[in-house]
């Protein structure tokens, strides 16, 4: 039987940014998976935080070179690639110098969210799904882990529904209580719209704090996973009102078996239906 592929694409990851309970887990279900017999890619955004030079992150060549059209204009997607030795895994870096300056995430060194935020999500979101374009990867499973992976359910389902690689591709988006204060800008919808997209694909994106940026994720993915025990009320009513299958808050001490059952009960109904 051919192993079942989940592509992971994360915002946080253990120990290439510091340790918090995103970085943690994003590191050990991949690892968890792959034990299970899964095949697995992992993205992560470069940011200017990650030490190049600790982790020995290299350019892969055959993959750097696109460029990606945000707002009218051409940014440059670079891919880098490090290996966690430990556990036998490779982490594919999105980079872009004006998107991921040095020492900086979200904020600027006076602890501003930095304006560009809405253009860093989207040039990761879609230079993921472009580099898993270009590697000619199928998965069946795409799992988005934190509010920076949130335009990818969307992506997936609008922009990339008719590319023969992602057809059959389901998308888990998981919620966690990390965020930002204030919201994005609003012209997030006007540079989206560069794209082949329609008003309609984007009503969700208004008023965009880190909650409706939750619900808009919630809204196009096909399974959601609370990832933190305290969420906002009001994102956990959207989950519940979805229908959509549900994985709540597993804990912090069997939560693999409740990880690996959840992946398994999800791929053998999308398999039934």
């Amino acid at each position: 039987m051919e192993k079942k592929k989940i592509l992971y694409i994360s915002q946080e990851i253990f120990p290439y940014m510091n340790q918090s309970s995103m970085g943690d887990l994003s590191g050990v279900l991949p690892q968890l998976m792959q034990e299970e017999g899964k095949e697995i890619r992992i993205f992560l955004p470069r940011f200017g935080t990650v030490n190049e030079r600790r982790h020995q992150l290299h350019e892969v060549i055959r993959l750097s070179g696109m460029n990606l059209i945000i707002d009218d204009f051409d940014h440059q997607l670079i891919i880098k690639v490090a290996s966690i030795q430990q556990q036998r895994m490779q982490v594919y870096f999105i980079d872009n110098e004006e998107f991921f300056p040095r020492r900086q995430m979200f904020h600027d060194f006076d602890g501003k969210f930095l304006e560009n935020n809405d253009e860093r999500m989207i040039f990761y979101c879609k230079g993921v799904i472009e580099t898993v374009r270009k590697l000619g990867w199928s998965p069946d499973i795409i799992h988005c882990q934190g509010w920076f992976t949130a335009l990818v359910p969307m992506y997936i389902k609008k922009l990339y529904s008719e590319d023969p690689l992602f057809e059959n591709t389901k998308v888990i988006y998981s919620v966690f209580d990390n965020g930002y204060k204030g919201k994005l800008r609003d012209t997030i919808i006007d540079k989206l719209l560069f794209e082949n997209l329609e008003k309609s694909d984007l009503s969700g994106l208004k008023d965009l704090s880190v909650n409706n940026l939750n619900k808009f994720a919630i809204s196009y993915s096909d399974a959601i996973i609370q990832a933190s025990k305290d969420l906002n009320k009001t994102v956990i009513s959207n989950i519940v009102s979805s229908g959509k299958p549900f994985l709540e808050f597993p804990g912090h001490e069997d939560y693999k078996k409740a990880y690996i059952d959840f992946y398994n009960n999800f791929i053998e109904e999308e398999v039934k239906a």
